[in-house]
């Protein structure tokens, strides 16, 4: 698809950040034809600005194609999400993958998607597709759900007036079943999400409690549906989150 011209309205800063969302997220050097196509900008628009923030360290750009620079890593680092959130996350989420050998995710509340800030896995853990700095659809994701759990009811009604993508056959795209779901998993306190992401995987998840400044957040457990026992999980992750509000609140 040939990137629009012109675009009367919107500025070449919406522009360049629609571009940067376009980056892959593997890091992985795209070619400025591709890009220009990812991110629906002419390829002339794409040329410049890459060269624009390439001078400014925001991408780097080398003969295999462009990436994102330090100068991006550098701002992201700086934000309340990573300096506050993640740091006080970080020491449970470890902790939670070592008394479970499973996926461990930290995710914030991103538009209509989660977007992952943290997580701790190794060796013994199943794959998944989420990644730090990855978004997902808010409801086909335990962490996810979670955070709609917390969301109020004209926040839910505005969200389920637009589709409910499928990622898997098991997600859930129907809104009215979509309600149902979240109000019964809301008086529990904590999601779950069974093959809606991810064929074989589970996932568990709570909302932590918000606070200014910072986004709604969740952290979740993914492990494999044949083999997890959430009787075991659950209190772990509880206890986790516990833990981690006390960490916000001594900050």
């Amino acid at each position: 698809m040939a990137g629009r011209s012109g675009e009367p309205g919107v500025s070449l800063l919406e522009r360049a950040f629609r571009m940067l969302r376009a980056l892959p997220a593997d890091g992985i050097p795209i070619a400025v034809p591709d890009l220009a196509r990812a991110a629906n900008l002419p390829v002339s628009t794409t040329h410049r600005l890459v060269a624009e923030l390439a001078a400014l360290g925001a991408v780097e750009r080398t003969p295999a194609g462009v990436s994102m620079g330090l100068g991006l890593w550098e701002l992201g680092e700086r934000s309340a999400v990573l300096r506050q959130l993640r740091e006080a996350a970080l020491p449970e989420l470890i902790e939670l993958y070592e008394g479970t050998g499973e996926n461990v995710h930290l995710a914030v509340l991103a538009g209509r998607d989660v977007l992952y800030v943290a997580k701790a896995n190794g060796k013994r853990a199943i794959p998944t597709l989420s990644e730090v700095g990855q978004r997902h659809p808010l409801h086909t994701t335990g962490v996810g759900r979670a955070i709609l759990l917390t969301r109020s009811a004209e926040w839910l009604d505005a969200y389920l007036r637009e589709p409910l993508e499928a990622e898997t056959r098991h997600t859930i795209t129907d809104a009215a079943k979509l309600r149902e779901v979240i109000a019964t998993e809301a008086v529990k306190g904590w999601a779950y999400t069974r093959q809606e992401m991810t064929l074989g995987n589970i996932s568990i998840a709570m909302p932590l409690r918000e606070r200014p400044g910072l986004p709604a957040a969740a952290i979740g457990i993914v492990a494999h549906a044949s083999s997890a026992d959430e009787v075991r999980l659950l209190p772990l992750l509880r206890r986790a989150a516990a833990a981690i509000e006390q960490r916000l609140d001594a900050h």
